[in-house]
């Protein structure tokens, strides 16, 4: 099972893929974790990260998709992997294509999980985080249930923050969907239901 996790900020593409996880024990590769790590271990991939990430530039495709290919070495990536924030756009699809090509590895699927844009303002503006702990609850929450810290609404997750975030999203993300559609590997869930009957379906369009 490999595959490329799609969706807007909130739909709720973590909380799926660590239910993948769980159960298939599959590589769940978030390339924002995998620029942290690289980072913090002072790799050599890592510091040519750190000098984009310091100059307050984006780090390039390329870079990117060598820690992606470095990752996929890994004894728990041959069992499958779910990419998750990358690709973000068309461009960085046909390179990691091209690459996952080389290696002599095939994507099975391109995972939509699809949430309408009000459906996601209402769902993150009523998020509340953990000072100390960054626990997340609903709304109402002042007190963090795991640490005893003081909840707060983060400014990302204020209403006129998601909407930029969300915009962002369409204009670069979306095509994405239609790119996957063209090469026959999109599956689409309604991710606007209880997390356990989203999954189900996961499952299902996955064959798993």
């Amino acid at each position: 099972m490999n595959i490329v996790l799609l969706g807007a900020p909130g739909a709720g593409k973590g909380t799926q893929a660590q239910k993948l996880v769980a159960d298939y024990g599959v590589a769940h590769i978030s390339t924002g974790d995998l620029l942290r790590a690289a980072v913090k271990a002072e790799s050599k991939l890592g510091k040519e990260a750190k000098g984009y990430m310091d100059a307050g530039q984006l780090v390039p495709d390329q870079l990117v998709i060598d820690l992606v290919k470095e990752r996929l070495q890994a004894d728990d990536a041959k069992k499958g992997f779910i990419l998750d924030g990358f690709p973000r756009n068309t461009q960085q699809a046909v390179v990691l294509g091209s690459e996952l090509e080389d290696m002599g590895i095939e994507l099975d699927a391109a995972l939509l999980v699809d949430v309408a844009s009000d459906v996601i303002i209402k769902r993150l503006s009523s998020r509340r985080t953990c000072k100390a702990c960054g626990y997340t609850a609903p709304a109402g929450v002042d007190v963090c249930p795991r640490c005893g810290g003081e909840m707060y609404q983060r400014d990302d997750d204020k209403p006129e923050t998601i909407a930029k975030r969300l915009d962002t999203y369409e204009k670069q993300t979306a095509p994405l969907v239609e790119y996957y559609s063209g090469n026959n590997i999109l599956k689409k869930v309604d991710g606007d239901r209880p997390v356990d009957e989203v999954y189900a379906d996961v499952k299902e369009l996955l064959g798993l």
